[in-house]
């Protein structure tokens, strides 16, 4: 049983005892000796099972119960709560709550290592059905797009390649594969009137658009096997210069891998036929992605690396000498005249 558990309870000595029961069986163990603590400690760690004791100093363990439920974080995590009240009353308050398991009484350590095991199991099993779930649902987004087909199994390849030629650990490298292949599954809550509409989009359509990001992260949070991807899920329309969407982080504060991953992504978007646009060639779509890192919104010194990657050196100088070569009007002209580019994204990955 190779889990997180975190251990809530006001007892130091009933805690200590836990701990030490739970990291014999090879448990990673978290304790909190307060209800606030805990909300606290499973926002920031999202452990695979809560171990709560009912009799806290603030807060009673029903209630840290019922909030940790409410959480769609948490709302897949085990919680036992274990409480001296061994009524059939507090027993049902307790599963209204959301309690996973309910001990009125101590087990045995033999008894109570086996019901832990029983809950991580099902866990394990519900975040690796619901896990395929998700894979399906983002293709099936794709599908609903007849544009957009493939866009995720290639941006997460190629994010994958261009994350190798820079070295990146085998953790970055499958965030990159796993981060690609789902990055754009909160698109599930857009309408296709919105994804297809072939003209500009208006203030209101726009900002439907924006909290994509925002929903696909709802979706995978609960899942501990897509929890190392949710920042690329939530940033990938993030910009250097703080202009992105939806938290307007910039600089540094934009991980590595966003930035791997939103490069890729867009290179991809102006490289595919779009609803409001014909295919670029990935010359051209090179040249629009330089103009978005001369406006602040792209990491250049990243963009210098993935287009001597995909065209070659001396191809990608001659690039970068052509964008130069712009005025900013012909480059703005060049970027809108396929029927609102900037306007809809299209170098944003949409």
């Amino acid at each position: 049983m190779t889990a997180t558990v975190l251990v809530v309870d006001g007892d130091p000595s009933n805690s200590a005892n836990w701990e030490a029961l739970l990291i014999s069986q090879g448990c990673e163990v978290i304790s909190a000796r307060s209800g606030e603590a805990a909300l606290r400690l499973c926002r920031k760690v999202q452990p695979d099972l809560v171990l709560l004791n009912d009799l806290l100093p603030d807060v009673p363990g029903l209630e840290i119960c019922r909030q940790l439920k409410a959480d769609p974080c948490n709302r897949l995590t085990p919680v036992v709560l274990v409480t001296a009240t061994d009524s059939d009353a507090f027993a049902l308050e307790a599963r209204e709550a959301g309690a996973d398991d309910f001990w009125g009484q101590r087990p045995t350590s033999s008894e109570a290592i086996r019901r832990l095991q029983s809950l991580l199991q099902l866990k394990t099993y519900i975040d690796e059905q619901a896990e395929t779930v998700i894979f399906s649902l983002a293709q099936s987004i794709e599908a609903r797009d007849p544009f957009d087909g493939g866009h995720g199994a290639r941006v997460s390849s190629n994010a994958v390649r261009f994350g190798k030629s820079m070295g990146l650990s085998k953790s970055d490298l499958d965030k990159l594969r796993i981060g690609g292949l789902v990055h754009d599954i909160g698109k599930i809550g857009i309408p296709d009137a919105i994804l297809s509409k072939p003209g500009p989009l208006d203030a209101e359509e726009i900002g439907i658009i924006e909290q994509h990001p925002i929903v696909g992260e709802r979706i995978c949070a609960p899942l501990k096997s897509l929890r190392h991807v949710l920042p690329l899920i939530r940033h990938h329309h993030e910009r250097v210069n703080g202009e992105g969407y939806p938290d307007g982080i910039w600089g540094d504060r934009i991980p590595l891998t966003v930035h791997i991953l939103q490069i890729v992504d867009i290179c991809d978007a102006l490289t595919s036929d779009r609803s409001y646009r014909q295919t670029l060639s990935l010359p051209d779509a090179l040249i629009v992605l330089y103009e978005e890192a001369a406006r602040g919104w792209l990491d250049e010194a990243l963009l210098n690396h993935f287009a001597s990657l995909v065209v070659g050196s001396e191809s990608s100088a001659a690039i970068r000498k052509r964008e130069r070569q712009w005025s900013l009007e012909e480059a703005n002209w060049h970027a809108s005249s396929s029927i609102g580019l900037m306007n809809r994204g299209g170098a944003r990955g949409l």
